[in-house]
């Protein structure tokens, strides 16, 4: 007699998408589509393909197909996906129906990459994670602005990167905390389609709402055992990238269970300065717990790694990497502890990105990425009045329309 479990057909899910900066958003859509069968497939698009219907991707083809392997709800990954899925594509990979967010995805002429799979009834629709987008991000970057570190508003005016850049590295920092902590700045240029104002619900950012429920459905729930090796690293980990993920892989081959330990938002921009993180300590949180080598994320870890630290999570290894690592606010070695427990390593993961040559990515391509944002609303805005004049053909009004206000 054979196992009902071995009889059960496993149901293949089928994901797609550009995955250019990959962030907490992209892996919250991957973790519900996988919860929705057994295997999840992604298929990511190229360079050339995101180039054609978007505008230029941040991430090169080789870096986004490296951050969604990493991501630890997906099973493979399919290399230059078509940018409209098809019928053929799913049966391909024999996946049983495809997965996306709520949110709209169309082609350089404004068709639904999705209406053949709609069609045939093999669609499936999650939720998008609000507060977070691509876009939202490279805006964020252009300006660097967050509400809780309150800066000048000169930046608004500037028309040369040489200005923009003088102005951003010699402007002071002054905290704000409270009710504004975690939210990203309104005043963004209109033509980055990346403020309150930004007229469609999908390019626009809204506001990130932390919550314990969120971090326990990214949290592995897993336990060292008596017998793990624990591995400790401490960072930023700010606009989690192929940089971070290659560090993190070289530290879990270390032991058997890593621990990464993030600091707070006022600690980094002590010792990063200008206006880091990008990201607020919550989002960066769900980023790196989705990474597939971290089994547990100390939120708000101290910057200097003490011996209280290493007893209560029975630490064996402190790893970092081989960039400069700066003193603690008091003038200390941040590492001073593990050092003389001869516990204390540096390691060469191979990869020199830092988060700082993502910003300049951006800021070097500032017009290209202005005019990327500006054309995908637009595309968004065309969509979403089809969807109206459709519906109130049907129902006679627009209640119940994502984004319509009358």
């Amino acid at each position: 007699m054979s196992d009902n479990k071995e009889d059960k057909k496993q149901i293949r899910v089928w994901c797609d998408g550009c995955y250019d900066m990959v962030h907490f958003g992209h892996a919250n859509s991957l973790r519900q589509a996988k919860a929705l069968g057994d295997v999840l497939i992604v298929g990511v698009h190229t360079d050339e393909e995101i180039s054609k219907h978007k505008g230029p991707p941040v991430f090169t083809q080789e870096e986004r197909y490296k951050m969604v392997r990493a991501i630890k709800w997906v099973d493979q990954v399919v290399e230059g996906a078509p940018y409209v899925t098809t019928l053929e594509t799913l049966d391909k990979y024999q996946c049983d129906f495809c997965v996306h967010g709520d949110d709209i995805t169309v082609t350089a002429d404004g068709i639904d990459t999705y209406h053949l799979v709609k069609e045939a009834g093999r669609y499936k629709e999650v939720m998008r994670t609000a507060g977070v987008s691509t876009t939202d991000l490279v805006g964020r970057m252009l300006l660097l602005t967050r509400e809780h570190f309150k800066v000048p508003h000169e930046h608004e005016k500037c028309e040369s990167k040489k200005k923009l850049l003088r102005i951003l590295s010699s402007r002071t920092q002054l905290t704000r905390r409270g009710d504004k902590e975690y939210t990203v700045a309104l005043e963004h240029s209109s033509n980055l389609g990346t403020d309150s104002t930004a007229r469609s619900p999908y390019t626009g950012c809204s506001q990130f709402l932390p919550t314990t429920q969120k971090i326990i459905q990214f949290s592995s729930g897993l336990s060292p055992k008596p017998t793990d090796r624990v591995v400790y690293v401490a960072g930023a980990f700010d606009l989690f990238h192929v940089g971070h993920l290659d560090f993190l892989e070289a530290a879990h081959a270390q032991g058997d269970f890593l621990i990464v330990g993030l600091h707070t938002d006022l600690e980094v921009n002590r010792y990063k300065g200008s206006n880091y993180p990008i990201m607020n300590l919550h989002e960066r949180v769900l980023s790196v717990l989705a990474c597939k080598y971290v089994h547990e994320v100390v939120i708000g870890a101290p910057y200097s790694v003490t011996a209280d630290l290493m007893e209560h999570f029975k630490v064996k290894v402190v790893c970092h990497g081989v960039t400069q690592i700066p003193l603690d606010a008091d003038g200390s070695d941040p590492y001073q502890v593990p050092k003389q427990r001869g516990c204390f390593k540096a390691l060469n993961s191979g990869n020199t990105m830092t988060t700082e040559d993502i910003v300049q990515r951006i800021i070097r391509h500032r017009l290209e990425f202005e005019e990327r944002n500006s054309r995908k609303e637009k595309k968004e805005l065309v969509v979403m009045k089809s969807i109206q004049k459709e519906h109130i053909k049907q129902n006679g009004n627009c209640d119940g329309i994502k984004g319509y206000a009358a």
